[in-house]
């Protein structure tokens, strides 16, 4: 069944995601096997950057096995891909936490603190700062947290909500990296750069498992590099 791209029939919600196909980004798999293979026709041993590439292109394969789809929800006409598997095998879990190291690695740029929304993004973030020698910094929504804290709003399908994050928990400088499960209206991950750009941090990037491609939630992202680690076809 072919899916409806009208985001007007879309009810959204805050984590949950409806994307269309779970297939990877075919040139990407090339592209790392062809420069692999290159480096093993000359004779030489491939470069970190290339076995790098390699093993995160593999990788993407398997993450992508993992995912369960459901046909026809919320609405019908919408395939809807569940990542919560991606997190109940040990083996999987690793995968998935091996290929976002990577795939920021591949930016090039190392980042100071990993920021996670609420709520999907805690799923990942404090285990990938751990990879990366980096701190973590949750958002949440407000009134959760104890203290002074910074606040951003941002639109959702039904009115506002807000964001807010502990004053101080990001330092004047810091490079610093959004993560979340997905990206759809890109508005909560706006609000999240607001907040990491009042406390003063470097906002060096957004990351994000999946995507919902027609949505064009990068529109809101003000040209911050953005990532989705597993491409899908929408």
């Amino acid at each position: 069944m072919s899916p409806t791209t009208d985001a007007s029939q879309v009810p959204l919600t805050s984590a949950e995601v409806a994307v269309f196909s779970n297939k990877t980004n075919s040139s990407e798999i090339t592209a790392a096997t062809a420069s692999t293979s290159t480096q093993d026709a000359s004779g030489g041993q491939p470069t970190a950057a290339a076995s790098a590439a390699a093993e995160l292109a593999s990788t993407k394969i398997k993450l992508l096995g993992a995912l369960r789809s459901f046909p026809d929800f919320p609405i019908p006409g919408i395939q809807f891909i569940d990542i919560l598997p991606l997190f109940q095998d040990v083996s999987i879990h690793l995968a998935l936490l091996r290929a976002l190291e990577l795939q920021v690695l591949e930016s090039g740029v190392k980042p100071n603190v990993i920021v996670g929304l609420d709520a999907r993004g805690f799923l990942f973030g404090p285990s990938l700062a751990l990879r990366l020698n980096a701190g973590f910094v949750p958002v949440r929504k407000q009134g959760k947290m104890p203290g002074p804290c910074v606040t951003a709003a941002y639109e959702k399908e039904y009115g506002t909500d807000y964001f807010q994050m502990q004053e101080g928990a990001i330092k004047p400088g810091q490079t610093v990296l959004v993560v979340d499960d997905i990206i759809a209206t890109g508005g909560s991950a706006a609000a999240a750069g607001d907040l990491v750009k009042k406390l003063g941090g470097d906002l060096v990037g957004y990351l994000f498992i999946l995507e919902i491609p027609f949505l064009k939630g990068r529109e809101k992202l003000g040209g911050i590099s953005t990532t989705t680690l597993l491409e899908t076809d929408g």
